[in-house]
């Protein structure tokens, strides 16, 4: 049986399986608006890329300006601890597609294929009466940067407005139903929120609510390619204000791609503020969770390193905002139990009264988020690189790593011994490192245990990155990446 073959008979055996969920759980509706007619909500999933968790004004940013997320912090659920399982593209989008970690699903590099059989959240969606859309960067693929992805390797999203990867935002492409190239208008991640917000008006009249993922490429570098209107607004370098993690030796390259990053960062805050007033002028607010995250972090130099696949905050932490005025109201509510890449599928269909298929191996927090039950205590989100290669290859200092996140430690070993251990409460820039001091003794070995617990969990042997690339079947050059045209 091939791959195709198994989803679409998974499919039909796990269609029965949510329909009892559904009826199940029909407390999960809600009426939208002045209707008298009862619906599911609506969900819009916004993620930029290479977004940290600290880069926004309601996390106090200083130099971030993004008003419309701050209106929205203040309506929404702010997870604290929002982590990137393993904080590089490709292997974050496959958990939020499949609801699994890395070596469950098998993505744990960029510019390979998700090939699992497990059932992708397009699917739970479809099979409770969804329409899903999905427009922006994709890189799940592994056919190559610039190629169509067809219609069956686009995970049964209905409507697609996709590309594998691009970072040219003002000269970026897209396909639809055919192999023929599209052309975003301009500065790409405004003309696809035009495009989601034409498809949010174009679905209000219909009878199925809609599931809509919207992926941006912002403000992952290049830096220095927002637009005009929006780089102006950090033309002095000199007013920002510096992490105090970041070496004094790069000061200057660091202020440099800041100013850039934080461009990008407010160019995306309006697209956020666009998409709220289209929900809001179409009568659907009240009945949409809206969701704002990313799909991992941005050294830019903070521990004299840069980009992502790292253990520290700047890489693993991301934003992570949830709105759901029926269930909510508009109020404020923070939780800082940790939440994890594969922890968003299972929540979100939880929201929304669908089944979760039982290939899931995340968490349900849809009933922390209702306040039906309290978050449980002693969680802890596991952060990994399984194999490194790109920005942060092996001369590099790139290597493999597990570790876990609490509310309260970071605690990261390597594959010769115990690395990092920070207490992210005292120490939020982590620059005291308190790994193997006698004194925490004790607080590491009990961490140790959790790790090992969460490698028990996760079916992970903690082999080296070769191990698994062979075990896949993947080609690597000799930096550790997977070649891509």
């Amino acid at each position: 049986m091939n791959r195709r073959q198994f989803l679409e008979k998974a499919g039909v055996t796990i269609a029965g399986t949510m329909c009892t969920g559904m009826v199940a759980r029909r407390d999960k509706k809600v009426y939208n608006g002045d209707s008298s007619k009862p619906k599911y909500p609506n969900l819009v999933f916004v993620f930029a890329d290479q977004w940290r968790a600290q880069a926004t004004g309601y996390a106090g940013d200083s130099n971030a300006i993004t008003p419309n997320l701050e209106k929205l912090a203040k309506e929404s659920i702010t997870f604290t601890n929002a982590v990137s399982c393993c904080p590089v593209c490709s292997p974050y989008r496959a958990s939020l597609m499949t609801g699994q970690y890395p070596l469950t699903h098998g993505v744990f590099l960029n510019d390979v294929q998700l090939n699992s059989p497990a059932i992708t959240i397009a699917q739970a969606y479809n099979a409770s009466g969804y329409d899903t859309a999905y427009i922006g960067k994709w890189h799940l693929d592994g056919h190559g940067r610039n190629s169509y992805v067809p219609l069956e390797r686009r995970l049964s999203f209905k409507f697609w407005r996709g590309f594998e990867c691009c970072h040219n935002y003002n000269d970026s492409f897209y396909y639809a139903d055919e192999p023929v190239k599209l052309r975003w208008n301009g500065y790409d991640a405004v003309s696809q929120t035009q495009m989601a917000q034409q498809y949010i008006k174009e679905h209000v009249v219909k009878e199925n609510p809609f599931a809509l993922f919207l992926s941006l490429g912002p403000p992952h570098d290049p830096y220095n390619s927002a637009p005009e209107k929006y780089k102006r607004l950090f033309s002095d370098s000199e007013k920002l204000r510096l992490r105090p993690n970041i070496p004094s030796e790069f000061y200057e390259k660091s202020r440099h791609d800041l100013c850039g990053y934080y461009s990008h960062i407010a160019a995306l805050d309006d697209c956020v503020g666009s998409l709220l007033d289209t929900l809001r002028d179409c009568g659907i607010e009240k009945n949409t969770i809206f969701v704002f995250t990313s799909d991992h972090g941005d050294m830019l130099y903070s521990q004299g390193v840069q980009k992502k696949q790292q253990p520290w905050n700047e890489a693993v932490c991301v934003p992570f905002l949830l709105r759901y005025p029926a269930v909510m109201g508009l109020r404020k509510k923070k939780i800082s139990t940790p939440f994890n890449s594969p922890d968003i599928m299972p929540t979100l269909l939880g929201l929304c009264g669908v089944g979760i298929p039982k290939t899931v191996e995340g968490n349900d927090f849809s009933s922390i988020i209702t306040g039906e039950r309290n978050p449980p205590e002693g969680i802890a989100a596991l952060i990994a690189c399984y194999s490194p290669f790109g920005e942060w290859p092996r001369d590099q200092g790139g290597k493999e790593y597990r570790g876990i996140r609490t509310e309260k430690y970071t605690y990261v070993k390597d594959m010769q011994s115990p690395w990092l251990l920070y207490d992210n409460e005292t120490d939020p820039y982590q620059q005291s490192n308190l790994c193997n001091k006698l004194q925490y003794k004790e607080l590491q070995k009990k961490l140790e245990n959790i790790l090992i617990q969460k490698l028990q969990e996760t079916n992970d042997g903690f082999l080296s990155g070769y191990d698994y690339i062979e075990k896949w079947g993947y080609t690597v050059d000799e930096a550790g990446n997977v070649p891509y045209l």
